[in-house]
Order: C-alpha cells, then sequence, then structure tokens
C-alpha cells in the first residue's frame, strides 16, 4: 500500500457536491492498494502513519504525529498512486489492485486509523470525489506500507 500524506489546515472531500469528510488540522491521506497488499500491510500503514512526525514542536522541528497533536485524518482512496508511468505517454494500471479487493484493503486502513485515533473522515471509493485541501507547510510524504522509498 502507498500513501501520500500531506499536512494540511483543513481539508475536504465532496461527492456531486455533497461534502462527506472534513478535517481541520491534520493528515489528508490519499492511499492506493497495490495487487499483492495484504491485511498487515493495512494495519502497518495505519500505524506508520498516525505516528508519522511531521508537526511542529515547540522548536518549530517535525516531531509530533497526528496522534500526539489530536489532529484530523482524512483518508481518501486514490488508485492512480499505483500506476507505472515510467514507458510511454500513458500511466498503466496494471500493478493496482482490483476493485473489490482494494475496498476491502481501503476500508481495513480506515478502520485500523479508526480504533486508534479521532477524528477520522474518509471519501467514497470508487467515486468521482473533489479533493480540497490547504496543504500546510506545504509538507508532503510519500509512505509505503512495507517501508521501502
Amino acid at each position: 500500500m502507498i500513501a501520500l500524506l500531506q499536512r494540511v489546515t483543513e481539508a475536504r472531500v465532496s461527492v456531486a457536491g455533497e461534502i462527506i469528510g472534513e478535517i481541520g488540522r491534520g493528515l489528508l491521506v490519499l492511499a492506493g492498494v497495490e495487487k499483492g497488499d495484504s491485511d498487515m500491510d493495512a494495519d502497518r500503514l495505519a500505524d506508520r502513519l498516525l505516528d508519522y512526525r511531521v508537526f511542529p514542536d515547540d522548536s518549530g522541528r517535525m516531531n509530533r504525529s497526528v496522534r500526539e497533536i489530536a489532529g484530523g485524518v482524512l483518508l481518501v482512496s486514490q488508485f492512480t498512486l499505483v500506476a507505472d508511468t515510467q514507458k510511454g505517454l500513458r500511466p498503466s494500471f496494471s500493478g493496482a489492485a482490483d476493485p473489490v479487493e482494494g475496498k476491502r484493503l481501503f476500508d481495513r486502513l480506515v478502520a485500523a486509523v479508526g480504533r486508534q485515533h479521532a477524528p477520522v473522515a474518509q471519501g467514497r471509493f470508487a467515486a468521482d470525489m473533489q479533493v480540497a485541501l490547504v496543504n500546510d507547510g506545504p509538507v508532503t510524504f510519500w509512505l509505503r506500507a512495507d517501508g521501502l522509498r
């Protein structure tokens, strides 16, 4: 699993003009599920994103996690994160999990985060979503469940 974490002062996701999830200060997490990802990957990614230190401490250093600041987490599925862009001018999505497995693992990620932290909001899997955010910093990180990259 891949996650793109963005430190935000606010973020929201809408479907057909209706806001379905929003947070104030916290993390917007765009998550992609790859073929071969497992329940363990979803659980590990939940732990990593909740504990990743991207918020400033009293000295201004990135030393606090979203958990420590009691910030929000907005999780949005985004299969395009797993695109292969190495050849040609059109991305290949052959590395993405099939939609049924992708939804199952995305839902597991949301549940794992929700069991450990609040507030948590989410987008709607496979919907045409509009995501609005104010990136704080900007601060953006790419995480993998397996810890690579």
